[in-house]
């Protein structure tokens, strides 16, 4: 009795409340319709639902998805290459006189020199004492000289007046002179003739003691030009060894070294794979260490061999300017090996499968993919070189749950990517 009580109490409090509510809010609420199965009536009648709204079918908007655009533009193929720096050709400038030592240095490392200019001095008073003694010895082979000649000169008439002698004696016969007389006369005439010889030998050897002290004084001027050492080509002294006081000698170490017209080469090492698209005169931009911006260069030599244990050729880049270069300094760069215009798209787009690349493409609403063949890869796109044309649009994220024939929404993406 006491539940039954508690249920009639229940009943009628939500029967009075349903009243309340649909009399002044909602009278087709489903409290209401509630207390229909108690046999009450709402105040309201509640209309029937129209049948249109009961049967209109939900309908769902297509994905949306970012696209872009293909366009042409300039792409730039690009190769990495790092290594350190060389001379071109760097000449070696050593002494050219043994046993002498250096008296002054006028070059330092890094002066820009000409050939010709002096670079260093050795010393040279001994040889200049030698010299002197080579003007005395020359002057008495010329006097010797003369001597010889002036005695070839009466030794001549000696000779002419003996032998006039002799054939006087001789025509007149032995009626008129004893043929004693005509024997020393002959004697006379022969004694004159071996005078003479010797004569015209001591001259030959004075004009070979002459000539000898010539030889020596021009050998002599060799050596004193040599204690000059000068610069055999214009360039750059890349490095000074001579030192004031050290003895010169014809095997020793370089006293310096000069860069050959100041041309300095990036001697770069590149893998085997990439030296086939290298060719002399391709362009490169080059970072030297300190130095702000980039520092044109061009291959000029591809190296034919390729190391057996690093499988990579060197490739030597000439610097157009090596005025803040500096020999053994490691450089990086990128040397230009192509340049085309072509159609772009971002590296998103594509959906690579090893060799493989596809993009999907939107034309009228629905998805195509389309098998391209990509090409240069600079920054954040990729050149198309087959498959995409121009103005075409493209996918900008190749999104795995995007099947062709799907139909989309295109959005186009903004220049900052979103």
């Amino acid at each position: 009795m006491r539940r039954a009580l508690v249920t009639v109490v229940i009943l009628g409090a939500l029967a009075v409340a349903g009243l309340w509510y649909g009399k002044n809010f909602a009278p087709c609420s489903p409290p209401m319709a509630a207390l229909a199965g108690f046999g009450l009536k709402p105040a309201v009648a509640c209309p029937a639902p129209a049948a249109d709204e009961a049967e209109a079918p939900r309908v769902v908007a297509p994905p949306a998805v970012t696209v872009t655009a293909a366009k042409t533009r300039e792409f730039v193929d690009r190769l990495f290459v790092s290594g350190t720096l060389v001379a071109r050709e760097e000449v070696q400038v050593s002494a050219r006189i043994d046993a002498l030592s250096i008296v002054e240095i006028d070059a330092e490392d890094g002066d820009v020199v000409k050939a010709g200019q002096v670079l260093a001095r050795i010393d040279s008073t001994q040889l200049n004492a030698m010299l002197v003694e080579n003007d005395d010895a020359t002057l008495r082979a010329d006097a010797a000289i003369a001597q010889a000649r002036d005695t070839i000169a009466q030794t001549e008439a000696q000779v002419t007046g003996a032998e006039d002698d002799y054939e006087r004696a001789r025509k007149l016969g032995s009626g008129i002179m004893s043929a004693s007389t005509v024997e020393q006369r002959e004697t006379a005439a022969k004694t004159a003739r071996a005078f003479f010889a010797a004569a015209k030998n001591a001259l030959s050897v004075a004009q070979a003691d002459r000539n000898s002290r010539a030889a020596e004084r021009l050998e002599l001027l060799v050596r004193i030009g040599r204690t000059e050492v000068t610069a055999p080509v214009s360039g750059i002294v890349s490095r000074r060894s001579a030192r004031v006081g050290q003895t010169v000698a014809f095997s020793g170490e370089p006293l310096f070294r000069i860069i050959k017209a100041g041309a300095i080469d990036l001697e770069a090492e590149v893998p085997e794979q990439s030296l086939a698209r290298l060719v002399v005169g391709m362009p490169a931009k080059l970072r030297l260490p300190g130095v702000e911006g980039a520092v044109d260069g061009q291959i000029r030599l591809v190296n034919q061999e390729v190391d057996k244990a690093s499988r990579t050729g060197k490739v030597r880049i000439a610097l157009s300017d090596a005025s803040h270069a500096h020999l053994g300094e490691f450089v990086s760069g990128e040397v230009e090996i192509a340049r085309r215009e072509g159609v772009g798209a971002p590296s998103t787009a594509l959906r690579r499968d090893g060799d493989l690349a596809r993009v999907l493409v939107v034309r009228d609403g629905r998805v195509e993919e389309r098998r391209v063949s990509a090409g240069i890869v600079e920054g954040d796109e990729v050149e198309i070189r087959k498959g995409v044309a121009e103005g075409e649009t493209l996918v900008a994220r190749a999104a795995a749950f995007l099947r062709p024939g799907d139909v989309v929404r295109p959005m186009l993406a903004t220049p900052n990517g979103s």
